[in-house]
């Protein structure tokens, strides 16, 4: 399994040691654990972002009704001729 090597400064290492004694773990599974969750995290949200824009764009013509203060003006809309 590919490796990585990250620098913590003596405060963190140290904070890093106690939650794992705390936790019963080791800190290389305790970092792991923390990586692993922040990635399932960035996915859940990057999914959660997706089903919206897709959500929003099959429903464009109802928000346009709904909010149309908030629909972009239209190209030359408020110029002065």
């Amino acid at each position: 399994m590919p490796a990585l090597n990250v620098e913590f400064s003596d405060r963190e290492l140290e904070d890093l040691r106690q939650i794992a004694k705390e936790r019963g773990t080791s800190m290389k599974a305790l970092v792991r654990e923390a990586a692993a969750a922040d990635i399932a995290r960035h996915r859940a949200l990057q999914e959660g972002a997706e089903a919206f824009r897709r959500f929003f764009a099959s429903h464009a013509d109802e928000f346009a009704v709904a909010f149309p203060d908030d629909e972009p003006r239209a190209r030359g809309a408020g110029r002065a001729a």
